[in-house]
C-alpha cells in the first residue's frame, strides 16, 4: 500500500489519544509451550534487520524463515516469536522478508530448499500463489512449518494459525447485537489470501441469519494497490448515508476507517481483526472502532519453531494448531495505563484477565 511508510506519522487525535496510521497488515498446545519455554529478553530494537541471522551455540540446527511481510505490529510479533524461540532453544535462524511480493517469496523458499536447513518457516501473504513452491519444499524432505495461514494443496509438517472463520463471525455477531438485529452494514474484505477470505465468509454466515440486517456494500481491498483503506471507507460513507456499521477484515481498514467516520461526523461503528497497541489505543479512546479480534502472532511463530525442534529431535508435531484469539473492547482495556504489547505470548493474556474466545 502507498501508506506503508507512514506508520509513525501522526494523522489525528481522538479524546487526547494520538492516532497514527497503520496498515496491515490470530489451549493444550499453548499450555505445552508455556510450560516448556521461558521467553528470553529480546526486544525488536535489538534485532530489527531482515535477511540477518541469530546465532547461539547449537549451530547444528539451521532454520530459514520466508515471511510474507514483516511490517506493522503483526510482522514485528511474528519475527520476535521466531527469533525468541530459536534464541532459547538453540541454532541459527535466517529471515527473509518478501514484503508482499509473491514471486520473491516463492524464490526465497526454493533458495532455502537448496541450502538444506533443519526446517523452513513460512508466513504467506498469498498462500495459494506460493503453493507450488511450498509443494517443492515438502517434496524435498525438508520439514515445513506454516504460520498465520494454511497453504492449499500441500501437506506441510505443521501449521499454526487463528480460526479465521471465527475471527470474522465474532465481530459480525457483535455488530448484530449492538444494532438489535436491524440495520445497514458494509464490508471491507481482504480476499488476496484464502485464509483471510475466510473471515468474510464467517461474517456473512452471521449477517445472513438476520433478515433485518442489510449488507449494502462489500469492497474487496487489494493489497499493493493505489487506493488506501481510508479512501475506501470514505467512499462507503459517501455512498451510504444511512449506514450503521462497517465490518473490516483487518485492523488497517478499521483504524483508517475510524478517521474517516470521525471526519464525517457520522454515528457509525467499525470493527477490526488483528490486535496490537495501536488498535487498542483507538478502542480505549472511545472512538468508532469498537472491537478487534486480537490474534496471537507471536505464539504462531513460537509454535512453529518449538515443533520444528521437536521434529528435529525425533518427536511428533501436530498437523494443525489453532492459536488463541481474544475479543478486545473498551471494557477489556479499562484501567490500563499502557496498551498491552505482550498479550500474545503464552500466559500473558491471562495476566490481563483476558480469556480466549476462539
Amino acid at each position: 500500500m502507498t501508506e506503508r511508510n507512514k506508520d509513525k506519522e501522526l494523522v489525528s487525535e481522538y479524546n487526547g489519544i494520538k492516532l497514527t496510521r497503520r496498515g496491515l497488515l490470530s489451549a493444550g498446545a499453548a499450555a505445552t509451550v508455556a510450560a516448556a519455554l521461558a521467553r528470553p529478553s529480546i526486544s525488536w530494537g535489538q534485532s530489527n534487520e531482515i535477511n540477518s541471522s541469530v546465532k547461539v551455540p547449537n549451530t547444528e540446527m539451521r532454520f530459514a524463515a520466508s515471511l510474507g511481510w514483516t511490517v506493522w505490529e503483526s510482522g514485528r510479533h511474528i519475527v520476535n516469536g521466531y527469533r525468541d524461540a530459536v534464541e532459547k532453544l538453540g541454532g541459527e535462524l535466517t529471515i527473509a522478508d518478501a514484503n508482499y511480493d509473491v514471486k520473491k517469496q516463492a524464490d526465497q523458499i526454493l533458495a532455502f530448499v537448496e541450502s538444506r536447513p533443519t526446517a523452513i518457516f513460512i508466513t504467506p501473504a498469498d498462500a495459494a500463489a506460493i503453493s507450488p513452491a511450498v509443494q517443492k519444499a515438502v517434496a524435498s524432505g525438508v520439514p515445513v512449518f506454516i504460520g498465520d495461514s494454511y497453504v492449499p494443496g500441500t501437506t506441510v509438517t505443521s501449521t499454526a494459525m487463528s480460526n479465521n472463520f471465527g475471527l470474522g463471525s465474532y465481530p459480525a455477531q457483535y455488530i448484530v447485537d449492538k444494532l438489535g438485529g436491524k440495520g445497514k452494514v458494509a464490508l471491507v474484505s481482504l480476499p488476496s489470501n484464502e485464509s483471510w477470505d475466510q473471515r468474510t465468509l464467517g461474517a456473512k454466515s452471521v449477517f445472513t441469519r438476520y433478515p433485518d440486517i442489510e449488507i449494502v456494500s462489500e469492497t474487496a481491498f487489494a493489497l499493493g494497490g493505489s487506493t488506501t483503506p481510508r479512501q475506501v471507507v470514505d467512499q462507503i460513507l459517501t455512498a451510504n448515508p444511512e449506514l450503521d456499521a462497517i465490518w473490516c477484515a483487518w485492523d488497517g481498514a478499521a483504524s483508517e476507517g475510524t478517521l474517516a467516520i470521525r471526519a464525517s461526523g457520522r454515528d457509525v461503528m467499525i470493527t477490526g481483526i488483528d490486535g496490537g497497541r495501536q488498535s487498542f489505543e483507538y478502542i480505549a479512546a472511545g472512538s468508532p472502532f469498537k472491537i478487534t479480534m486480537a490474534q496471537s502472532f507471536y505464539e504462531m511463530a513460537y509454535m512453529n519453531a518449538f515443533y520444528a525442534f521437536e521434529v528435529a529431535n525425533g518427536r511428533d508435531a501436530p498437523r494443525f494448531v489453532i492459536t488463541p484469539s481474544y475479543a478486545v473492547t473498551q471494557e477489556s482495556l479499562a484501567g490500563m495505563e499502557q496498551m498491552p504489547d505482550t498479550y500474545d505470548q503464552p500466559g500473558e493474556a491471562a495476566k490481563l484477565g483476558w480469556q480466549r474466545v476462539l
